[in-house]
């Protein structure tokens, strides 16, 4: 039998991709890690190891397939395995098959319903959906003893599937039903493919001359960074700072969008003296009664001082509990029943545009070259929602709705604040007032 043809030696991260055995490994992050070639030889690897094990390689278009590996494996695999033109298929001498595959339209996944994969390889897994990655998990099994049915992918930063990667892989933020062993990442970078810089070194260049948005997702493999993403701006390394101790004079207040079905998410912020807002305490919680939000977001305040609380305006919606009354039957709103359970709450203006802008500008740097605004790095769901926020394709200047319940907690707080931070020089002009920065209510001023 012929030789396979390797074409180099593995990198260090290719060789840890070849030596996985998670369920679920994905490899990349930027741009020239040779990942399309480590795809490859993983499964034609598996196929010469492992008889008769079935295997199933996908690309999101025909041509992409045809490109990046069919025209690739006819070329490696001569003389190793048949290829059937027809069915796409290569079949080796010890009965293992790699069929290859590819799902232009959401409903293509179907195709394989029934069918049953020991591996599937996904390249650029992120133009995948959510929806035909999980569908595939189904396909994923086999009878074959002594083998532990496994997923590869590959992926860049961006497009469709960048929110499942992210959560997955980059976060770790799993589901009741997902197991955290499972999930293996392998990050790829141009530098670690050495045959890539000595056959074209001018490549790099390329990817630095990028906008910078493009850059960091293409050559540092940001995934904080993709294709339509509302609020570029925002970086880890800059906005998000680990938790310290905040002095008692520092003024705190909160912001809250109500969900029940939906997250409901409470923000707790802190203003500096120069009128920076660090955002340092999170609840994020589903299916929980405003009663015990109320109580929860009571006892975490326990010995802070809160100024004011501003929260989603459809808590005065006439939708809580039905009170009798004189005249018949009342409404009694959400924001009632948080007030009577001990949390004082405001309307927040709900202004989006103007909203969005605000946070915006937050997230712009200060004269002192630190943000005006950062968050702690316990704001897990704020840290992971506020950069996967996407422009709205009817409206550019809003975000598209999606799991934006804490970047909506973070407009409305920002929105409570003035549009930019005081400067220094000027909180000292003047004699500090406590009320200066709060949110009036019918009553005047309120501090929870």
């Amino acid at each position: 039998m012929k030789t396979l043809y390797l074409s180099g030696e593995p990198n260090p991260r290719q060789l840890e991709f070849f030596l996985s055995r998670a369920r679920h490994t994905a490899y990349g992050g930027a741009r020239g890690g040779g990942k399309s070639w480590a795809m490859r030889r993983k499964l034609v690897m598996l196929a010469l190891r492992y008889p008769e094990l079935n295997i199933l390689l996908l690309r999101r278009t025909l041509p992409e397939l045809r490109e990046n590996h069919i025209i690739p494996l006819r070329r490696e695999l001569y003389g190793i395995a048949d290829f059937n033109t027809t069915e796409r298929v290569f079949d080796f001498p010890n009965r293992s098959r790699i069929k290859l595959g590819y799902c232009d339209s959401s409903g293509d996944v179907y195709q394989y319903q029934g069918q049953e994969y020991a591996v599937i390889g996904m390249e650029e897994a992120t133009h995948f959906t959510e929806e035909q990655q999980q569908f595939l998990t189904t396909c994923n099994r086999t009878s074959k003893i002594g083998f532990t049915p496994r997923m590869y992918y590959t992926c860049n930063p961006g497009n469709v599937g960048h929110a499942w990667v992210k959560r997955l892989f980059i976060d770790r933020e799993f589901r009741e039903d997902e197991d955290p062993r499972d999930y293996l990442f392998i990050p790829a970078r141009i530098w670690d493919n050495k045959a890539l810089l000595r056959a074209d070194p001018g490549y790099v260049n390329q990817l630095r001359a990028l906008p910078e948005a493009l850059r960091r997702a293409h050559l540092e493999g940001d995934w904080d960074v993709h294709a339509g993403q509302y609020f570029s701006e925002f970086s880890r390394d800059k906005h998000v700072v680990e938790p310290r101790g905040l002095p008692p004079w520092y003024r705190r207040f909160r912001s809250m969008d109500w969900g029940y079905n939906d997250p409901c998410c409470v923000l707790w912020h802190a203003v500096d003296p120069e009128g920076r807002v660090i955002t340092y305490r999170e609840l994020y919680l589903r299916q929980t009664r405003a009663e015990e939000v109320a109580r929860l977001v009571c006892e975490l305040s326990r010995g802070e001082e809160i100024a004011y609380t501003v929260a989603s305006p459809d808590l005065w919606q006439n939708r809580g509990q039905m009170l009798r009354t004189a005249g018949g039957f009342e409404g009694e709103t959400l924001a009632e029943i948080f007030i009577k359970s001990g949390l004082a709450v405001s309307p927040a203006d709900n202004s989006r545009v103007a909203g969005w802008q605000r946070v915006r500008g937050y997230l712009a740097d200060a004269p002192d070259g630190l943000p005006k605004w950062q968050c702690f790095s316990n704001c897990t769901n704020l840290i992971r929602t506020l950069p996967l926020l996407q422009y709205d394709l009817r409206d550019r200047e809003d975000a598209a709705q999606g799991e934006d319940h804490a970047p909506e907690a973070l407009r409305y707080g920002l929105m409570s604040r003035p549009q930019a931070p005081v400067p220094p020089k000027e909180i000292r002009k003047r004699a500090y007032d406590p009320l200066d920065l709060g949110v009036k209510h019918a009553g005047g001023y309120m501090s929870c």
